[in-house]
């Protein structure tokens, strides 16, 4: 006796489905940000390292500046002597009154009647240095005490107290002995040092008349 043999209806089998690429745009995409941070990290370092020697260039200037105030400040005694002070003299970049209006120091064209230690020629670092030097009185190429007409010199003043004025008598009123005034100078010391580097310090100096 035979059985009728039960065929299976034919199942359907699926096509497959296409990859749509949807994970390698991702990480294409996350792949350029990375990139672009990377970038960006780079040059923030490099930005960093620059102003670092800068700063160090700055500070180096600063400091070389000494040299133009010590010698400013020698010329000054060596001229103390006699009346050489009383008079202008730009061509040792030296004026016997304050500017009236104060200059922009950083302007080049400032500097135009300055000295320029050691010629002018750069040091080992490559630093140049300038000066020049004011008087701190109102009126020029007159004596600290003088006038002009009936306008009286006007003059930044400092009167060292005497070894007479230690002891004696304390009290209120009592009399002071003062010794001979000396003056303030101010100098002004300008280095332009590599990169652009500009620096520009300013010192009082005392000097006795």
């Amino acid at each position: 006796m035979t059985h009728p043999r039960f065929l299976s209806a034919p199942r359907e089998i699926a096509a497959p489905r296409r990859e749509r690429g949807l994970v390698l745009f991702i990480a294409l995409i996350v792949l350029v940000a990375m990139s672009l941070a990377g970038v960006a990290l780079m040059r923030s370092v490099d930005t960093g390292t620059v102003v670092a020697g800068n700063m160090a260039f700055k500070q180096a200037a600063i400091m070389v500046a000494d040299r133009g105030t010590q010698e400013a400040a020698k010329w000054l005694q060596d001229n103390s002597a006699g009346a050489t002070l009383q008079s202008t003299d730009d061509t040792r970049g030296y004026f016997s009154s304050r500017p009236v209006v104060e200059p922009d120091w950083f302007d080049a064209a400032s500097w135009t009647q300055s000295v320029a230690v050691n010629g002018g020629t750069p040091d080992a670092s490559g630093n140049v240095i300038r000066y020049v030097v004011h008087r701190m009185c109102t009126l020029p190429d007159t004596p600290y005490n003088g006038a002009i007409g009936a306008t009286a010199n006007e003059c930044a003043l400092y009167f060292a107290t005497s070894a007479a004025a230690s002891g004696g008598s304390m009290a209120v009123g009592a009399p002071q002995f003062v010794g001979t005034p000396q003056l303030y100078y101010r100098v002004t010391t300008r280095v332009e040092g590599p990169r652009n580097t500009v620096s520009v310090i300013q010192t009082s100096v005392l000097v006795g008349i």
